[in-house]
Parts: C-alpha cells; structure tokens; sequence
C-alpha cells in the first residue's frame, strides 16, 4: 500500500519565541462562492523546527507530517528565502 502525499505549504514566519516552534503565515487567494469576489485568506500553522534555524520574516516550505503536539503538525522542509 502506497502513502499518500503529504501538504507543502510556502510561508513566512511570523514568531519564532517558542523551543524549538515557529508560527508560520500562509497567504492565499479565494473566489467568493456567490459573487465572485476575489478574497484574501490567511492561514497560521504551528510548525516544528527542530534546530531552531528559522527567524521571523523568513519564507519557508512546510510539509504536513504527524501530530507532535496538541497544536503541531508540520514541520519546517527548506528556508526558502531568509529576511533581509
């Protein structure tokens, strides 16, 4: 049986405070169902970043994995861009 394949999501980080836990924002773009007004959605995902590297501003990939905590369930794949 094959696994499935797991979410990326690309976005910047938002607070990295936490031991070893960063928040990162995920922007988006969504029609309105009834009047098709294009709407800004923006997501927040608790995301583990086990050696700490990541820092507010940065743009990061993030893929789904399993629970690690009450509130996470990503974990940081590749600094895509670092903030200037």
């Amino acid at each position: 049986m094959e696994r499935a394949r797991r979410k990326v999501r690309v976005g910047i980080v938002v607070s990295d405070s936490r031991d070893k836990t960063i928040t990162v924002e995920v922007r988006d773009q969504k029609r309105h169902p009834r009047y098709g007004k294009i709407i800004p959605v923006r997501k927040r995902f608790h995301v583990h970043d086990e050696t700490n590297d990541a820092n507010v501003g940065d743009t990061v990939r993030i893929v789904e994995t399993r629970p690690l905590s009450k509130s996470k369930r990503w974990r940081i794949e590749q600094i895509v861009e670092r903030a200037r």
